[in-house]
């Protein structure tokens, strides 16, 4: 999924040429049901890579109470990034744990 493909939002600002092009959501299905997520970081949002910021590890869990619970102990001692919201493919949050690894969560509202 590129940025291009967001259905445009009143509150976010218009991606530029370049950054529509970029990356906002890439899969790659491993063993055992495991998807490793990746995406490009926009600089025109304030992104800055540096290394170990490159890799985030995301989760999908099986209910939203679970999605929470685990949102809620790997940010405790640790930063929200993106507290847990809907957003248009579903429920989504990203965080910091205590050991500076980042986490994003998305639950489809549907069992996986």
């Amino acid at each position: 999924m590129y940025n291009k493909d967001i259905p445009s939002q009143s509150d976010m600002p218009p991606f530029s040429e370049e950054d529509k092009n970029k990356v906002m959501h890439v899969c790659l299905p491993i063993l055992g049901g495991t998807k490793l997520m990746g995406t490009d970081m926009l600089e025109s949002m304030g992104h800055r890579l540096i290394e170990g910021n490159n890799v985030t590890i995301n989760l999908e869990p099986d209910s939203k109470e679970e999605t929470d619970r685990l949102f809620s102990a790997l940010s405790e001692g640790g930063s929200e990034i993106a507290p847990m919201r809907k957003e248009f493919w579903g429920y989504w949050g990203c965080c910091k744990d205590r050991f500076g690894i980042k986490w994003m969560f998305n639950h489809s509202g549907q069992q996986n």
